[in-house]
Parts: C-alpha cells; sequence; structure tokens
C-alpha cells in the first residue's frame, strides 16, 4: 500500500451533501495515487497500528500534508474548516476549546481543575493544554481527527475524540523543504526544513524552523497601535537512532513562543437586562460622558486602555522506543512538557478604567509514560497499554479595579455607588496551585469472527487525583488587608467585599472508574464496510479553582469546589464505502451521545468576579448523521464534499445561570415571580431551568466543500501543471453563551476561499490565494461583561486576506 499523496479530498458527515473541494481525507476520503499510476490508499496509525483508513471501523477524517499546505490549514482553529464536526473557540490561546461534535470542554473561560475532552496528541504525546492546538503547524506529515470516546486506545481518556498530529521523522535519505509566504496586513511567514543521515542506515537527523508575524485587525485608538496580531515562532528537532534491525529510538524535542499584542474583544452591541436603566451600558456609558469608538464591530475599532498581551511558551521534548518483540511491536513513549503563560487583559472591555489590571500568569509542567504492545494477526489484533501523567501548574493571577468600578459595578441601591474611592484601587492578588495525576491500563482486541465479520472490544482502568489550592488575597487602594469574615457593618467594606472576595480553600478529588466500547463491523464486499459502536465512558470529575461563591458568612461554599465526572453513553453506526475503481469515496455516520453530570459553566454571582466556576448539569444530548464525499473522476479534476446534521439540547438542567436578559435584578424570594426578560429595575430568578434548549457552540448544520481542476501546462520551459482550487464552508446559527440568549447568538455564514497556481511534480509550487474572498462578516465568538450591563462583546473573524505562497523541496 502507498501512502495517498492528494489534493483536495474530505470526510464523513450527512443530511444534505454540498460539494466542496478538498485535499487528502482519511477514512473518510481516499483519493487515487496519480501518482504512481494506481490506485493508493490513505493509512492511518489511529488504532496505535498501521492500517488502510477505510479499514477502520471508526469516524476518523485525514488530513495529509497536501492537504493542509494547500488549503492554508496551519493551525487546528483552520482545520475546522475544513470539518464540519470540529469546533475550535478562543478567546486567548489559554481561554481556548477544541470540541468534536460540540462535545469535549464547557464553554466559556478556561477553568484550570478540569480536563479536556478531546485530546490533541502530536507525534503520540498527549497535551493537556490546548493551547498548543494554537500554534502554526510546522513540519506536519498528517493530522487525522477521531470522532467520539477514544480511551481503549489513547494514553489520556477521551471522551469526544482526539486530534492526533504526525510530524514528518529523520530520514536515511537527504532531503529539505522550504516554504515561504507574504499577503495583506503585512503577513509574512517562513518555514524550512531539512533532513538526512549523520550516520548511513543508523543515526539520521531532522530539523524545522517556522517564523511568521501579521498585523493587527482591530486598530486600539488609544494607543494607536493595530491589536489581535500573530507573532509567532517553531523549533523543532528528532533523532532517529536504528539501534537494531528491530529497534528504534526516535529522541525530539520543541519550542514554540508566541508574543503577539492580543486578545481584544470589542463592542458588538447592548441587550436590556434586569439592573436598573442608569446601571445597563447607556446610562453608566452616558454618565461618564463615554462612548465606544464605534458601535459597528466590523470597523475593528476599539478604545482599550489596559495593556494586551498573550505571550505564551510551549516545548518539551520526548523519547519514543518502537521494539519489533515477539508477534507484535512494543512501543515506550516518555515526554515532558511544558508551558508559560503570560497574559494582559482589559476585561471591561471598554475605553473606561474600570477593570485596570486582569492577569493569570501561569506556568505547567506535565510528565507523560506510555507503554504499548500491538499485535496483527490472521484472527487477532490486539493492543494494550499502560500511561502513567503528572501534571503540575501555578498560577499567581492579579485583578485591580478603577475610579469607574464603583459607578459601574456596584450595586445601585448602594450609598457607595457613585463613590469612585470605594473600588479605586482595590486589587485581588491570586495564588493558584494545581496538582493531577492519572494512571490507566488500556486495551483493545479485534476478532475476525469470519472472513467479513469482525468484533471489537475494548476496556479501560482509570485512576485520577486532583488536588489544588486557591488563595485569594485582596488590598484596598489604601493597602489594607481586606477582611471579610465575619461580615462586616461598613458599608464600604461590604461592597468591597462583594466585589472581589478574599477567599482560600483547598480542593481535592479522587476516583476510579471503568470504561470500554464494543464494536461490530461486517464488510458487505470488497470495498462496502458496515459498523456499529457502543462505548461507556468517563470525563474524570474536577476542581475549581477559579473562585467560589460565597456564602452569607463570606465563606466559599466548599460544596462546590468539586465537580463530578462526567457519565457518557455513546451510541454510533456508520457505512465506508468506496466506488468506481477506488476513485470515489461515501462514507456515512450516525450517532447518539447523552451525558450525565455534564460539566458546565455557571456564573458567579458577584458582580465584580470575572470568572465563573464549574458545575454538573443533569443531563445532555447530542446526535446527528455526518456525510463525506469524494470523488476523483480523472487525474484533473477533484471533487469533495462533507457535511453534519447536529441535534442538541440540555435534556435537564434545572439550575443553571440565567441569560443576561434575566439577569441584574433584585433576587426573586420564595413565593416571588420574576420580570419578563429586559424588565429594568425586575425581579431577576436566582437561576434558570434551560431543559430543553440548545448547547453553545454547536450549529445544526454545519457544510465543507471544495474543489480543484489541474491542466498540464509549460511555463518558463518546465513541465509542470497549472491548478485551480476553491474550498467553502458554512455554519448555521450557534448559541455562544452558557444559557442561550437572545443577544448572543451567533448568525449563521459562509466563508469562500480560492487558490491559483502551478507546480512541477513535488520540486516547487507557486500560488496565489485569497480567504474569505467575499469578506462575509461574522463573529468567532460573543461574550456579555461582567455585573449585568447588558453590554456584549465579540471578536471578528479576519476579513478579507489574499498572498503569495512559494514552496520547495528537494
Amino acid at each position: 500500500m502507498k501512502r495517498l499523496n492528494a489534493r483536495p479530498l474530505l470526510v464523513v458527515s450527512m443530511m444534505g451533501i454540498a460539494w466542496l473541494p478538498l485535499p487528502t481525507y482519511g477514512a473518510e476520503s481516499v483519493e487515487p495515487a496519480l501518482e504512481s499510476g494506481g490506485h493508493g490508499e490513505i493509512l492511518v496509525t489511529a488504532r496505535r497500528r498501521q492500517e488502510a483508513a477505510q479499514d477502520v471501523p471508526l469516524a476518523i477524517s485525514v488530513l495529509d500534508s497536501r492537504a493542509i499546505e494547500g488549503t492554508g490549514s496551519f493551525n487546528v482553529a483552520r482545520i475546522t474548516q475544513l470539518q464540519p464536526s470540529l469546533q475550535f473557540y478562543s478567546t486567548n490561546p489559554r481561554n481556548s476549546a477544541a470540541n468534536i461534535r460540540g462535545l469535549g470542554a464547557p464553554f466559556g473561560l478556561t477553568n484550570d481543575g478540569i480536563e479536556q475532552g478531546v485530546g490533541v496528541y502530536i507525534d503520540q504525546v498527549y497535551n493537556s493544554r490546548i493551547a498548543a492546538a494554537t500554534f502554526d503547524f510546522l513540519d506536519v506529515e498528517q493530522v487525522e481527527v477521531l470522532r467520539g470516546p477514544q480511551g481503549t486506545l489513547y494514553g489520556k481518556n477521551t471522551t469526544a475524540g482526539a486530534i492526533n498530529i504526525t510530524t514528518r521523522a529523520p530520514s536515511f535519505d537527504f532531503e529539505g523543504r522550504a516554504e515561504v509566504t507574504v499577503g495583506n496586513l503585512e503577513f509574512v511567514q517562513a518555514k524550512a526544513s531539512v533532513s538526512g543521515p549523520l550516520v548511513e542506515d543508523k543515526l539520521a537527523v531532522r530539523l524545522a524552523a517556522s517564523k511568521g508575524s501579521r498585523r493587527g485587525t482591530i486598530y486600539n485608538v488609544v494607543t494607536d497601535r493595530w491589536v489581535n496580531e500573530q507573532d509567532n515562532l517553531g523549533l523543532r528537532g528528532a533523532l532517529l537512532w536504528r539501534a537494531t534491525d528491530s529497534l528504534d529510538l526516535t529522541l525530539s524535542a520543541d519550542y514554540n513562543r508566541q508574543d503577539p499584542e492580543c486578545c481584544a474583544q470589542i463592542y458588538v452591541r447592548t441587550g436590556a437586562t434586569q439592573r436598573p436603566l442608569s446601571r445597563q451600558f447607556a446610562g453608566l456609558a452616558a454618565a461618564f460622558g463615554y462612548a465606544p469608538p464605534s458601535t459597528n464591530a466590523f470597523d475593528r475599532l476599539t478604545d482599550l486602555d489596559s495593556a494586551l498581551d498573550a505571550y505564551q511558551e510551549i516545548g518539551g521534548a520526548s523519547l519514543r522506543a518502537e521494539w519489533d518483540f515477539g508477534p507484535g511491536t512494543l512501543t515506550s513513549v516518555s515526554a515532558w512538557r511544558f508551558w508559560n503563560w503570560g497574559p494582559s487583559n482589559d476585561r471591561d472591555f471598554t475605553g473606561l478604567p474600570i477593570t485596570t489590571v486582569s492577569a493569570n500568569p501561569s506556568k505547567q509542567d506535565q510528565y507523560s509514560q506510555e507503554f504499548r504492545y500491538a499485535v496483527t494477526g490472521d484472527r487477532l489484533d490486539y493492543v494494550v497499554g499502560l500511561f502513567a501523567y503528572h501534571q503540575r501548574q501555578h498560577t499567581t493571577g492579579a485583578q485591580e479595579q478603577g475610579p469607574a468600578a464603583s459607578r459601574w459595578l456596584l450595586n445601585p441601591t448602594s450609598a457607595n455607588a457613585n463613590n469612585p474611592a470605594v473600588l479605586e484601587g482595590l486589587r485581588s492578588e491570586n495564588d493558584i496551585l494545581l496538582k493531577t495525576t492519572s494512571l490507566a491500563a488500556f486495551g483493545q482486541l479485534s476478532w475476525r469472527v469470519t472472513d467479513r465479520i469482525k468484533v471489537q472490544p475494548g476496556l479501560r482502568v482509570n485512576y485520577d487525583k486532583k488536588s489544588g489550592s486557591y488563595e485569594a488575597v485582596v488590598r484596598t487602594g489604601n493597602g489594607e488587608l481586606l477582611v471579610c469574615n465575619p461580615p462586616p457593618t461598613s458599608s464600604v467594606t461590604r461592597d468591597q467585599c462583594a466585589t472581589l472576595p478574599p477567599q482560600s480553600y483547598s480542593p481535592k478529588f479522587s476516583d476510579w472508574n471503568i470504561s470500554g466500547d464494543l464494536t461490530v463491523s461486517y464488510e458487505i464486499s470488497d470495498d462496502v464496510l458496515g459498523y456499529a459502536t457502543y462505548a461507556k465512558s468517563f470525563k474524570s470529575g474536577g476542581i475549581n479553582l477559579a473562585g467560589l461563591p460565597l456564602d452569607a458568612s463570606n465563606n466559599p461554599i466548599l460544596s462546590a469546589q468539586t465537580v463530578k465526572p462526567e457519565d457518557v453513553n455513546h451510541f454510533e453506526i456508520g457505512l465506508k464505502t468506496q466506488f468506481w475503481d477506488s476513485r470515489a469515496t461515501f462514507n456515512l455516520a450516525g450517532f447518539w451521545t447523552e451525558i450525565s453530570d455534564y460539566q458546565a459553566t455557571v456564573t458567579n454571582g458577584q458582580l465584580g468576579v470575572l470568572r465563573g466556576y464549574l458545575a454538573n448539569a443533569d443531563k445532555v444530548r447530542v446526535r446527528g448523521i455526518e456525510a463525506d464525499f469524494s470523488v476523483r473522476p480523472n487525474e484533473r479534476l477533484s471533487l469533495y464534499a462533507s457535511s453534519a446534521f447536529t441535534d442538541h439540547e440540555y435534556v435537564q438542567f434545572v439550575d443553571a445561570p440565567c441569560p443576561p436578559e434575566l439577569a441584574g435584578g433584585t433576587t426573586a424570594q420564595p413565593g416571588q415571580t420574576p420580570s419578563a426578560p429586559g424588565t429594568p429595575g425586575g425581579i431577576s430568578p436566582a437561576n434558570c431551568d434551560i431543559s430543553g434548549q440548545w448547547l453553545p457552540g454547536i450549529s445544526k448544520w454545519a457544510f465543507s466543500y471544495g474543489i480543484e481542476y489541474r491542466l498540464p501546462v509549460e511555463l518558463l520551459g518546465n513541465d509542470g501543471e497549472a491548478y485551480a482550487a476553491f474550498d467553502g464552508n458554512y455554519r448555521s446559527k450557534f448559541s455562544s453563551n452558557p444559557s442561550r440568549s437572545a443577544y448572543t447568538d451567533i448568525a449563521g455564514y459562509s466563508v469562500a476561499n480560492f487558490r491559483f497556481g502551478f507546480r512541477k511534480d513535488d520540486r516547487w509550487d507557486a500560488s496565489f490565494w485569497v480567504r474569505n474572498a467575499f469578506d462575509e462578516k461574522y463573529y468567532e465568538i460573543l461574550a456579555t461583561q461582567s455585573g449585568s450591563t447588558g453590554l456584549v462583546v465579540g471578536q471578528p473573524a479576519d476579513p478579507r486576506t489574499y498572498g503569495l505562497t512559494i514552496r520547495t523541496q528537494f
């Protein structure tokens, strides 16, 4: 079999198939390997052994290096435009989440005490920080997106899926690659890699580097600078030692750095809340004589008056040993990774001095060890493994209020609401520590019952332990220590305690769980595979490390310091087909996932507290159908289409946070009827029953599609091929708030991308590209300002961008 080295192809998704052009797609599509004159197969390692993607009874999408490079998909966020079932949301690298089929991480600001439900693996190493997915891909050979629970094959339990990234291995043949891109917005990016032998047939090395920068897309009228820029550096090296004919050792190291002036969220609109009119955004702004520089977010203007920074470093080293031993291969992966985060934000989202400091710098180290033994036989294939993981993270945060905070944040009935001195200089300094240990034994068996029927059971035993500490020390503007327990009698101190309450607690969690899955597959014919899967999975319980709500005595409510594990029941059926002499692929998958004790973000009741905390929703459900189609009718034309229909809801969540239109008023007492949404000075429910409502971040319909046409030509005496390509995607409306609000729905949108170029074999390629060609105006994410002022802020997506890319290899 030969690894497919294709152009546009695509994924699996159903219910309305759109036509799209895409590069190589795995278990969801296969493109003929015309270079070899035959029909190639896309090879994947999804089940920890190399096999043809179409033979894997699993919903999986694959992009090879040509697909990634050709579509400009240089990080996970860009891949979402090619994968309808993959979602990625980010207000900055730390506050990022990758979801598959809408599941994986709760929507909102990151809480470090819980885990992602989507695992990101780079060269078989689990990355606990989703921030790793914000970096530019460097020397990547292939990206596999696995949908559904994957805990019986992967080191860290992943209840929603996995993103498996494989970089190019060191080569015993000398080779090199180089790429330069220039574009509008002062975009410049350069990548290069080189590989070759140090000792013939024994020792090989590979080195790669990338550097990219781009001007920001938002103009700050206060600092006279463009913000939300890009400034990325990546370095990677690998050394392969062929110790014996049966033992390979690969030592890898990488370093990535981002240092952009980022990440601004800007004025989008206002919506009526239940706070008194004088304390909603319009009234407050008028009292200060303030107006945002524009009320049209697509003017891309802001006046943020606090420093913006999104500095981060991610890196580490790993040693992978692969030993052909007995009937199988024993693999050991030892890894250390680090993450340093140095942010600065303007969390009041305005040019007023409300919150003048908001920063939570963090340092994290993680260590992991995985052992796997994989055997492929005539009737039985199996993988068994052990996994150990330890993480330590230390965060030292600060939040400080400015002279506008009293009027903006305090309850309007307070006598201090118009006294700037009450909150000015009030500063909370937080010291947060997290330690996580995870141990697991896992395995999966594939038994060929007959020539066409396979039964594939899997089992995982998992132990998780988390411990942490949270301490917030608060000082007033005079430098005095703020004491809130016992409850103060002074109205000034009460208002300070209600805004930035000091607190200290030390949460702990530990638990065992057993999960498993069972897949039965049937080869209906040589080119048609049907399968059915049931999986019982768990996402580890967590601890709250962003502050807790307080009781009447200003003590943390300790019952909220931990959250239960998610309990996942997953059902899936699928059909994988190839026809027309393997030139066309059509795959279907239907799934039904129910989660009990879903880990959701809820809002802290204190007005000045920016971060929410975590709680368990009783039950959520996500179900849908996906379809992928790709075809290469001849040597010149490739087409792909992928679609996903996803039905999603909170089945039961009776004590959820209320949306902004039902917040900000006087809390309803027993027997009181809450006011209608948006009633100024009204009565707000203490919590809301959002059972039956949408989950955040999920579109009911999503499509990706593409086409590429190639024509042999001669250019400057060189025989090659000219090509023209289009790829596009569409998402229907989705909610951008944990509790759906009329103010934070993001309207559906479609994005179109074009590229035109000339390539000569695989030696060099030059292309002109346009992304978001029709300058579609849409938001990546929307959020609300704390304090129920009704201000809605957001991040406009990139405008039209264009440029030229030249790449060569030798």
